[in-house]
């Protein structure tokens, strides 16, 4: 059967039972008992055949859960002719697990968000003309023109002189990067310069991207599944209901007491109020900004022990700003900035991008450039309010300036040094970092006051790179250089310390995501890979975020917990009374009725939830934090 028709059945189930019991309540008080009983019976046994049938599939994977309970009292209530306390059973317990499902319910979209990303046709060389052609239909050894903004279909070298890549969803490297003729290119890569040629290496379905992507749906198909908070109670009660029925009709000879004792013991408290205090927990997380896709990630999120770190876009704000300017003129700071930034105006590179949005966020008005070149993965040179000025890479203005190279008072790792030329002259350096967002040390140290005992930084970036940037951190350890798969691995490997989460927001973050105990998404500005394979996606793009969500779910949980402590611990003195006699089998589902309402009021309580936890702001952080590292990369 598949997730879907198993959805309509829960769907259906309900109303097929209310509408058994209403009918056959309204033929008892039209004076018909027998075909009241008779709509009654109708009402259940549907419910009865589609628990039967999930015990039976529970039962094949070594699972024993509530279910059976529920399979008791409903089948001795009908083969006792207590069919309107079958009925009541029938009604509410089907309407708890329709709860639970939607409750539980997650995306099952499968991999849809991370496929498209990938195009599905290509712009290949043809004697001359570009076709645009399927992508099953490239082979090793075709030429592809990929131009501004396309995502590289396949894995390739580069043809051309030249490409810029935006490597970040795939590396965790922020900063674009510079390849020359013959460079490989992976595929899922994105243009952020002009237009290149790229010689095909490997078929798409032999590719870095897909084979990302079988990554994932392999992850997700070997990840434990949490089991259900009710279900470990699951055995104990069993026990505990099988015992006082049996010895009910054992020493008073009457199976009616059997029955009221198992129609007590419909587990009713532990179907309806874990559910409603999760969902809960869930709805209360979402205005937070906290999308947790169901009660079982609810769940775990409540018992994390270990948390994994991307460094990209997570723990960093994924796009570059600058840290600081290096000033070698008679120009001060913000001329430096104010000619820079006017001049990329005419250009479309991420990190010209990243100036201009710099320059007008402190309020420069910018002057309009003109006879503008530029050289593509080098730089731009114009005129500015009648003054010549050269933009780029530090190379490409020492040569055009006759200046001596950058040098290491400057350059550090994981910056990239853009150098400022005006009339001939060497004014400056603007140094342009992804920065560490601010207050990433106090989210950290109320993680831990959470629960979260171990904190690893894991990225694609290189050593050198992601030290910089957590300098001064309270990290467990820095895994750097990681590639996919072997982010994967890590979060195997860290499980011996507890429940893993891991966050992260690149196509190269999704396998782990898919894999942890609980993947967490950047769904701000992260890959759609990302948000598809995580169990919970924040939808702001702020880190701290984490903490208003796991509190929300702690407590949540802490609440299913109290409610099912006194929604057992009443139903058990409610067997006592049937196993004595003191209630007949209606009396007893009427009792269980009352004792559900007052749970899933309790259980409400989770839609009031308030955060105690101090959420620090998650803005990018300036040149306070100053990561060291030139890339000679061009503005």
């Amino acid at each position: 059967m598949t997730l879907f028709s198993q959805d309509r059945l829960k769907m259906l189930l309900p109303g097929i039972a209310a509408l058994g019991l209403v009918g056959g309540l309204a033929l008892m008080l039209a004076g018909q008992p027998d075909p009241a009983r008779v709509a009654f019976a109708a009402g259940v046994l549907p419910v009865l055949a589609a628990l039967v049938v999930e015990i039976i599939r529970s039962l094949a994977k070594g699972e024993v859960g509530l279910d059976i309970v529920a399979a008791l009292s409903m089948s001795a209530a009908l083969l006792f002719g207590e069919t309107l306390a079958a009925a009541v059973v029938a009604l509410m317990y089907s309407g708890g697990t329709f709860l639970e499902s939607f409750a539980e319910g997650r995306a099952r979209r499968e991999m849809s968000a991370l496929l498209s990303r990938v195009p599905r046709t290509a712009t290949r060389h043809n004697n001359g003309v570009l076709d645009e052609v399927p992508l099953d239909d490239i082979a090793p050894g075709d030429l592809l023109l990929i131009r501004q903004g396309d995502v590289a279909p396949v894995d390739g070298t580069v043809e051309s002189a030249r490409a810029i890549l935006d490597q970040s969803a795939l590396t965790g490297e922020s900063m674009p990067v510079r390849l020359a003729h013959g460079d490989d290119v992976m595929s899922g890569s994105t243009s952020a310069g002009d237009a290149f040629d790229l010689r095909v290496t490997h078929a798409a379905a032999d590719s870095t991207y897909a084979g990302i992507v079988r990554l994932v749906q392999a992850a997700q198909a070997s990840k434990a599944p949490m089991a259900r908070l009710a279900d470990r109670w699951s055995l104990l009660f069993l026990a505990v209901t099988v015992a006082l029925a049996t010895a009910a009709w054992w020493f008073t000879g009457d199976p009616i007491r059997a029955v009221a004792v198992l129609v007590v013991a419909t587990p009713c408290p532990l179907i309806l109020a874990v559910p409603v205090a999760l969902v809960a927990g869930v709805s209360r997380a979402a205005q937070f900004g906290v999308l947790i896709k169901g009660a079982k990630p609810l769940e775990g999120l409540a018992r994390i022990k270990t948390l994994i770190l991307d460094k990209t876009g997570t723990l960093t704000d994924g796009r570059p700003q600058i840290v600081s300017i290096d000033v070698r003129g008679d120009l001060a700071e913000g001329d430096v900035l104010r000619f820079a930034a006017a001049l990329d105006q005419a250009s479309k590179h991420p990190i010209a991008q990243a100036i201009v949005a710099a320059a007008r966020q402190r309020g420069i008005a910018l002057p309009v450039p003109e006879n503008v070149v530029e050289t593509p993965g080098e730089g731009v040179t114009g005129i500015i309010e009648g003054r010549k000025v050269v933009v780029g890479g530090a190379g490409f203005v020492a040569a055009t300036v006759g200046a001596a190279q950058v040098d290491d008072t400057v350059a550090a790792a994981g910056s990239v040094v853009v150098s400022v030329g005006v009339d001939g002259t060497l004014m400056g350096h603007v140094v342009m970092a992804d920065t560490l967002r601010s207050g990433t040390a106090e989210l950290l140290a109320g993680l831990r006051r959470l629960g979260v005992a171990r904190i690893v930084l894991a990225t694609g970036d290189r050593r050198a790179v992601a030290e910089a940037v957590t300098e001064g951190l309270a990290l467990d350890a820095v895994q750097s250089e990681l590639t996919p798969d072997q982010k994967v691995l890590l979060v195997l490997s860290e499980r011996k310390h507890g429940p893993v989460m891991m966050v992260g927001d690149g196509v190269n973050d999704a396998p782990a995501l898919a894999a942890a105990d609980i993947g967490v998404a950047m769904g701000a500005r992260g890959a759609a890979a990302s948000a598809e394979a995580a169990d919970v996606v924040l939808l702001v793009d702020h880190l701290d975020r984490l903490l208003p969500g796991i509190e929300v779910a702690q407590r949540a949980r802490r609440i299913a917990l109290e409610s099912v402590a006194a929604g057992i611990g009443l139903s058990v003195l409610g067997m006592i009374a049937a196993a004595l006699g003191y209630l007949t089998p209606v009396q007893g589902a009427l009792l269980q009725e009352v004792i559900d309402v007052a749970v899933i009021l309790n259980a409400l309580r989770a839609l009031r939830i308030a955060p105690g936890q101090a959420a620090p702001s998650a803005k990018p952080a300036r040149s306070d934090h100053n990561p060291p590292g030139a890339a000679n990369i061009s503005a």
